[in-house]
């Protein structure tokens, strides 16, 4: 265990999935007493990896237990022949089962592929057991190439696929310039997104290997995940960019008025599809607001 400050350590496991598929997690909180302190489970997006939730951790493990850990492929989780919605299921079930106690209860916030991920899992019994309340940022559950507007055409058989070629390009995105920025800047965040949250966007998604940015985006390609919005039982809050080009407001609009126990949409102006990085402070007090309303004041009452 290695120290981070004074007030926080990390702790890094490894769990393993349904297929023995290993998976990387770290988890970051207070150094002592961690047992007392409540949960939350960050799970990323398609090309990123645990440092696209920096700014989250820092904040919340002064007084929170935050588990995070890298998708298949992704960061230091190795790549794997199994992609599909049911291995990012069977991937978050078995985090949480590897770093919560019976029992416990937790919020969990997916951005991206990471909110697909807590959608395929809803049902499962791991899920049911340990979410206490979810934070979906910037995600769909279907039609997300039909709806994408990365590519500036009107809605049609013609952007639906460039935009599958795009996005699904085998090419290396090469090294992090000025070009590659401008880029992934138009793509995936806001035009008021700060410099030093594009060069920090750019550095995260170029790291993903290619072969795994492919395989992956052909899940998304064919995702349809409608009937997990309605297993999704537990109280879930829904957040988007209105800026957003890779998963359009229509998405968090949609799943919103479909989820069983639905907190509302919040929009958030001038902001794009990578939420967290772009809008870090209104996320953490999202993600502190959900866990005082549902793991604190049930533990106080108990």
């Amino acid at each position: 265990m290695t120290s981070v400050g004074d007030v926080a350590s990390v702790r890094e496991l490894t769990a393993v999935s349904a297929d023995g598929a290993r998976l990387h997690v770290e988890i970051h909180g207070p150094a002592s007493g961690a047992e007392a302190a409540p949960a939350v489970v960050l799970a990323h997006g398609w090309t990123c990896s645990t440092a696209f939730w920096a700014a989250q951790i820092r904040e919340l493990a002064v007084d929170h237990r935050v588990i995070a850990y890298d998708q298949r492929g992704h960061g230091r989780t190795p790549a794997s022949p199994a992609c599909s919605t049911d291995a990012l299921a069977d991937d978050l079930e078995a985090v949480l089962r590897a770093t919560l106690a019976p029992g416990e209860r937790a919020v969990i916030a997916g951005h991206s592929m990471g909110g697909m991920t807590v959608l395929a899992a809803a049902g499962r019994d791991a899920f049911r057991e340990h979410a206490a309340a979810v934070l979906l940022c910037s995600t769909g559950a279907s039609r997300l190439v039909a709806e994408s507007t990365v590519v500036p055409l009107r809605p049609g058989g013609l952007r639906t696929w460039l935009t599958r070629r795009v996005l699904g390009s085998r090419a290396p995105l090469g090294p992090v310039t000025p070009v590659a920025m401008r880029i992934l800047k138009y793509a995936t965040m806001g035009a008021g997104a700060a410099p030093h949250m594009v060069e920090a966007c750019a550095r995260i998604v170029h790291a993903c290997p290619r072969r795994v940015r492919h395989a992956w985006s052909d899940v998304l390609f064919l995702l349809d995940l409608d009937q997990g919005v309605g297993r999704l039982s537990v109280p879930t809050a829904v957040l988007v960019g209105a800026g957003d080009r890779m998963t359009p407001p229509v998405h968090a609009h949609r799943i919103a008025a479909a989820l069983p126990h639905s907190l509302g949409v919040t929009e958030l102006p001038g902001v794009g599809h990578m939420t967290p990085v772009e809008a870090p402070d209104l996320v953490t007090g999202r993600i502190r607001e959900l866990v005082t309303t549902y793991t604190q004041s049930k533990e106080e009452g108990a």
